[in-house]
């Protein structure tokens, strides 16, 4: 009877300890999902890497939103007058979106202090006259090592069980089982893509391709890496598998190099960073070159794959 009252009073007190320990830490994981405006102003501010006159260059971190969302409590978009005011002073008018970047994609994303320059920067890139350049740490080696990939993009919803949305290629020729090329009816929903790539480093069964997107289509990136090239870029648990809803599995050659077990390569962050927007030269002036460094987490991978790490200084505009 004594010995039953010992283990009843212990297991309430390891349950009590339990939900002591647990409570706080979910806590801190509320806290570091929405955190208070000032700690994600300050950080946006931090993040600024260039001042123009009429223009602000901000190096986006990975799993920030551009534009706000049902669970999205701050996003780039909506701490834009806040940010315009520690800036400039109050009364100062918001800053404007340029562009997007996906969630979690890091990297350039011009601001712009009026209407019009934001107005000149849209049409730039809807008219290909800005150039684009982006870093991507993938999972094996493209074949040929440079190139073209022009295949048109279509969203399509996936088969199986668990039905969703991606984009996907649709491509104009397949080749048959001998071998010949048959033309495909390409749908009117499919949007032109075109990426230039190239590997600038590789190891480990990783490469390291520098990108630059002709075209501006959702996830267009992700999508010819992992579907054209088959090369998924590390942390791309989207499009690393096309009819399920799974994290993505390195091989084992670059789990051990990143130091990591298999369970724990779902919380890989995605490996893509926009580095470089080049405006063209107006009248009077020269182009304008806004680059932003890798983030940490990115650098780290490429140094546990022995992966010499990109110079922004070697980036030159592309010769269109």
């Amino acid at each position: 009877m004594a010995a039953s009252g010992i283990s009843r009073a212990a297991r309430v007190l390891a349950e009590k300890i339990r939900s002591e320990k647990t409570f706080p830490r979910k806590e801190r994981t509320d806290r570091e999902k929405n955190p208070p405006l000032h700690v994600s102003l300050r950080g946006l501010k931090s993040r600024i890497v260039k001042e123009k006159s009429d223009l602000v260059l901000i190096n986006k971190p990975t799993g920030l939103s551009v534009h706000g969302g049902p669970d999205v409590q701050y996003s780039v978009a909506s701490l834009l007058p806040a940010l315009a005011q520690k800036l400039f002073g109050r009364g100062a008018e918001p800053l404007r979106l340029c562009h997007r970047l996906d969630r979690n994609t890091s990297g350039a994303l011009i601001l712009a202090r009026s209407e019009e320059a934001a107005h000149h920067v849209q049409e730039l890139l809807r008219e290909h006259k800005a150039q684009r350049v982006y870093w991507a740490l993938c999972l094996g080696v493209p074949s040929p090592l440079e190139g073209i990939v022009d295949i048109p993009i279509i969203e399509r919803v996936t088969p199986g069980p668990q039905k969703h949305y991606k984009m996907t290629l649709c491509p104009r020729f397949r080749a048959s089982s001998d071998g010949a090329l048959q033309r495909m009816h390409v749908s009117h929903s499919a949007r032109e893509a075109v990426t230039q790539y190239r590997v600038i480093g590789e190891s480990t069964g990783a490469s390291l391709l520098e990108l630059r997107p002709i075209t501006g289509v959702k996830h267009q990136l992700r999508v010819h890496l992992s579907l054209a090239l088959h090369c998924p870029i590390l942390g791309d648990h989207k499009y690393s598998h096309w009819g399920r809803l799974a994290p993505q599995k390195p091989p084992p050659s670059v789990l051990h190099a990143l130091g990591l077990k298999l369970p724990k390569a779902r919380s890989l962050s995605l490996h893509l960073h926009a580095a470089q927007i080049t405006l063209p030269a107006s009248p009077g002036h020269s182009p304008i070159v806004l680059q932003c460094p890798l983030p940490h987490y990115f650098l780290n991978s490429l140094r546990d794959l022995h992966i010499p790490l990109p110079d922004l200084q070697n980036l030159a505009p592309s010769e269109e």
